[in-house]
């Protein structure tokens, strides 16, 4: 059985779908950290945001809260909006998103994180992100092909 031409996308597809999945995730994590500081009236936007890790977990430390749920909404959002943009292969760009991010944050922080909490936010975060995102795939393109969505689904 041979490939389709245009079933696998070329390298510069990926690249570039990986590059809008990257400006959506951070744009995204950015807009929402902005909003969760204000509702919980934090002095001061901390720039890196998506980036800290070393926060003291406390469910009455307003930053970490913040934090926390800046990430978990940010992954759902753009699980949502990979969805939007990908049409398929959620999982596979959220993964190689994920791993980009974790990169980014060893390189911004100076430090590999090693704080249980924080991995366990964005493992829980990524699942989210894949669940969502497959999710809203899997029913706006089923197997069967629906002629109203074959443009949605096949472009």
């Amino acid at each position: 059985m041979a490939f389709q031409s245009g079933s696998v996308p070329g390298i510069k597809t990926i690249l570039i779908h990986l590059l809008l999945c990257l400006v959506t995730f951070y744009t995204v994590y950015y807009m929402i950290g902005s909003i969760c500081s204000g509702v919980f009236r934090l002095d001061t936007f901390d720039g890196l945001i998506p980036f800290e890790f070393n926060t003291e977990p406390s469910h009455s430390n307003p930053k970490y809260l913040v934090n926390l749920l800046s990430m978990e909404l940010t992954y759902f959002t753009s699980g949502l909006l990979f969805a939007a943009l990908l049409k398929r292969w959620v999982w596979d760009y959220a993964i190689t998103v994920t791993l980009v991010h974790v990169a980014l944050t060893s390189a911004v922080m100076e430090q590999f994180p090693l704080v249980w909490h924080w991995w366990l936010a964005l493992g829980s975060g990524l699942f989210i992100m894949i669940f969502s995102g497959q999710l809203v795939t899997h029913f706006a393109c089923p197997d069967s092909s629906d002629p109203t969505l074959d443009s949605y689904c096949h472009s």
